[in-house]
Parts: structure tokens; C-alpha cells; sequence
């Protein structure tokens, strides 16, 4: 493999410095670096370098809804928001609920992906609740899953759920709950609050939410196992995953971007781009979600990047399908919210968006120091740019942004894996 010289880079925000890439490892990282025998150079004056993202929450719908994403277009999706590994959530069509689901994923990612696949088994069969899937075949498997999830639905029967968590546990994994009490939020369309009252809509209240992350952190308790809280969207979960870390519970807990910077207050443009799950919550619940991220009650932020098709969200609103598409901007509404707020340096980022999330899912190799001899799983920012969003440039099959026209900060220049550039002056290799 070439060697690569990537210069005057300020890595992890600070002071620049030039770092080789050799073999696919990094070789050197230090100040006036020679060229000799370097066949590419990268010149990074102003620059950010991070380790290479990991997503713990990406929706890749292979097997079964390639009209939607594939593994190729996903990853493809992420080598350009300058991930080099996600993990793809089990609500495919079939379910990864076996080890033969999960390997095919594993399997597509190694021979398609522009990036790391990790796939994640379901927690129960077919995400319906009633019956323990095949985990410890899926960790035993080609894939070694670690995270579990019946993302999309919540595990609702507290039995399944100590179950499940007394069952992972044997092997270090992790159940990863969609916090989503059923019977509270049946036909619900929208946060519940005044604007909801207003619109008409059916009602979201953070209650739902808040109820299960607080059953769920006294059960990892009692069993004495982890369990990771996905999209955490109220000020109230905050406060419940806050007094758990304090009593020593082992949880963790991710933040989507979206929910970082948007609204419910979005919703009143009746705009299906807008309608996730969970949905979109008040200012109050915005602040109180990037301070947790600040002080680290939040340990992550994971995209859930959600695919649909066209005719799935241009439609009524009822009739919409729920989720955003999220791989190519999160680092910018990220940098937005938290970094130019001064919330975190780009050391924090780093930390929550590559560093936390590889040591949850057990992603080896990711989210490593930028030193020598660690493997050139990198990102380069361009965090002075400013441009509107147009997703007609997306890698993703899908277009389903919240954010089109909407001007926001930072661009990824180059992703290189394992020292192989996927994304290279804004293009994918």
C-alpha cells in the first residue's frame, strides 16, 4: 500500500502537524514530516483531523428494502459524512434474527462497504417481543454481534427484557433499547404539547419514552448487565440516565443529531420530511440534550439514518413514514450545535462520535488515538466551510433530509480506512 502524507493538520483541533500513513497504519505523526517514498500528499492547513466516525444507529434495509438503501449505497452514504464504521440494525426484511441474516450483512459490508458493516442482532423474533432471537448464535457467528435491538419497536415485556439482558451478559454484549412504551403512544404522530394540542395530532409524551429507560436501568441493575438507551429525546431521560450513572448502573445513551438542533415547533409545516420516532421535541428538550452530551450523561451521537423511498414521506402526513436520512450531515449539525456553541472542542467530538461509540459495540480498531502505529482510520474537516445543503449530491439511495437548503458548517474532505482513502477531496474513491 502507497504511503500517504497528510499535512499541517490540526489534529483533534489543535496544533497542526503533519501525520504518514503507511501500510495502513499510521506510521508517524509529528511536525515537518520528509516526502520520501510518499506517493500522495494531502495538504490540511486549517484543518481538522479525527479519528474515523463510528455509528452505533444506522439503518443500511438490506435484506429487503433496497428500494430504500443498500449496504453499498449506505456505506457509500458514510465514507462521505466521514464514518468508517456503523453498525446496521436488524429491521430488515427478514429480521436479522439468526446468524444466517447477520452474516449475509456482515458478508455484504466486506465485499461492498466503503466502510466497517457491524451488523446488529434483533432481541427478539421477528421484533415482535414475545421470544428470545438466536443471540448467542449471532455473537458466535462469522458477524460477532455485541449489540442487540429490536430498533423500530420497544422490548415492552419486562420478562424479555431481563432476559435478554441476563443472556448477553455471558459474552460482554449489549441490549440496545428503542425506549417506547406502546400503549402510550398508540396512534401517536407527534411530540405531545402545545403543538400537537393546536395541529390536531396525536399526542408523543415523553412519559412513553421515560417510563422504559426507567424500568430498564433498574433491570440492567438487578441483573447486573449493560443496556444502552438509543435516540434519547427528553429532558426527563436525561435526568433518569444521569441519577443511574450516578448510582452505578452501566448504561449508556445516544443522542441523534436531529434531535440536537430540531424542534417540534418544524412540525407545524405539516412537512413529513419531520416526522421521526422518536419525534421531534421541545426547545427545553433540545438544550437539556446538548448539555447532557457536554457533560457526558449522553455518551454518543448516533445518526439513525433512515432511508425511505420517495413515495414513503411525499404524502400526507398520517401516511408518512418515520426517520431522516443522517450520514452526511450529522458532523456538520454536530460542529453547529456543540462545537461552535463551544459545548465541546473537537477532542469532544472525536470522543463521542468515534471514540465512545467504538468502545460500546466493541468496534476494534475504531476510534483509536491519532498516534503512530495505530490503524489510519481517519477524517479530515473542513470546518470553515459554510454551504446549503443539497441532497441531490447524497450518496444514500434516499433524499429524505430534513435539512435541504439549509445552510450548516463543515465539510468532510477525505475518510480513510485501514489507510485506503474511500473519500478523497469531497469524492468518493
Amino acid at each position: 500500500m502507497s504511503k500517504t502524507l497528510i499535512r499541517g493538520a490540526k489534529v483533534l483541533g489543535g496544533e497542526p502537524q503533519d501525520v504518514l500513513i503507511d501500510g495502513g497504519v499510521i506510521a508517524e505523526v509529528g511536525s515537518g514530516l520528509s516526502t520520501e517514498g510518499v506517493e500522495t500528499i494531502v495538504e490540511a492547513e486549517g484543518k481538522v483531523l479525527l479519528p474515523g466516525l463510528v455509528d452505533l444507529h444506522t439503518h443500511l434495509r438490506e435484506p429487503g428494502r433496497e428500494d430504500s438503501e443498500t449496504v453499498l449505497t449506505g456505506t457509500r452514504a458514510a465514507a462521505s459524512g466521514g464514518y468508517t464504521n456503523v453498525f446496521a440494525m436488524a429491521n430488515t426484511f427478514p429480521v436479522a434474527d439468526t446468524a444466517g441474516v447477520v452474516e449475509q450483512v456482515y458478508r455484504l459490508g466486506q465485499e461492498h462497504g466503503y466502510c466497517d458493516v457491524q451488523p446488529i442482532g434483533a432481541v427478539t423474533v421477528g421484533l415482535e417481543g414475545v421470544k428470545l432471537a438466536e443471540l448467542g448464535a449471532m455473537h458466535e457467528s462469522a458477524a460477532g454481534v455485541t449489540v442487540f435491538s429490536d430498533d423500530g419497536k420497544c422490548v415492552h415485556d419486562a420478562v424479555i427484557m431481563r432476559r435478554a439482558l441476563e443472556y448477553v451478559k455471558a459474552f460482554g454484549g449489549v441490549v440496545a433499547q428503542h425506549a417506547q412504551e406502546p400503549r402510550l403512544t398508540e396512534g401517536a404522530e407527534m411530540n405531545e404539547g402545545t403543538v400537537s394540542a393546536e395541529l390536531g395530532l396525536g399526542g408523543w409524551p415523553a412519559v412513553a419514552e421515560e417510563s422504559i429507560i426507567a424500568r430498564d436501568v433498574l433491570l440492567a441493575e438487578h441483573v447486573g448487565s449493560r443496556v444502552h438507551i438509543c435516540h434519547l429525546s427528553t429532558a426527563g431521560s436525561v435526568e433518569i440516565v444521569r441519577w443511574a450513572k450516578s448510582r452505578g448502573i452501566d448504561v449508556t445513551a445516544e443522542v441523534t443529531p436531529h434531535h440536537l438542533l430540531l424542534t417540534d415547533e418544524m412540525v407545524r409545516s405539516y412537512n413529513p420530511v419531520y416526522k421521526v420516532n422518536p419525534p421531534l421535541r421541545t426547545e427545553k428538550d433540545v438544550m437539556a440534550l446538548r448539555e447532557a452530551l457536554a457533560d457526558g450523561t449522553i455518551d454518543i451521537v448516533a445518526t439513525d439514518h433512515a432511508p425511505h423511498p420517495h413515495e414513503d414521506k411525499d404524502c400526507e402526513w398520517a401516511a408518512a413514514a418515520m426517520g431522516m436520512v443522517g450520514l452526511e450531515t450529522a458532523l456538520s449539525v454536530v460542529q453547529q450545535t456543540m462545537v461552535e456553541t463551544g459545548l465541546l472542542s473537537w477532542a469532544g467530538v472525536a470522543d463521542r462520535m468515534s471514540v465512545k461509540p467504538a468502545e460500546i459495540g466493541q468496534a476494534h480498531g475504531h476510534g483509536r488515538p491519532v498516534s503512530a502505529g495505530e490503524p489510519a482510520n481517519l477524517v479530515l474537516v473542513d470546518a470553515d466551510y459554510r454551504g446549503d445543503v443539497d441532497p441531490a449530491g447524497f450518496a444514500s439511495r434516499s433524499r429524505n433530509t430534513p435539512y435541504e437548503g439549509r445552510e450548516l458548517p463543515g465539510r468532510v474532505t477525505h475518510t480513510w480506512l485501514r489507510g485506503k482513502a474511500t473519500l478523497a477531496d469531497g469524492k468518493l474513491a
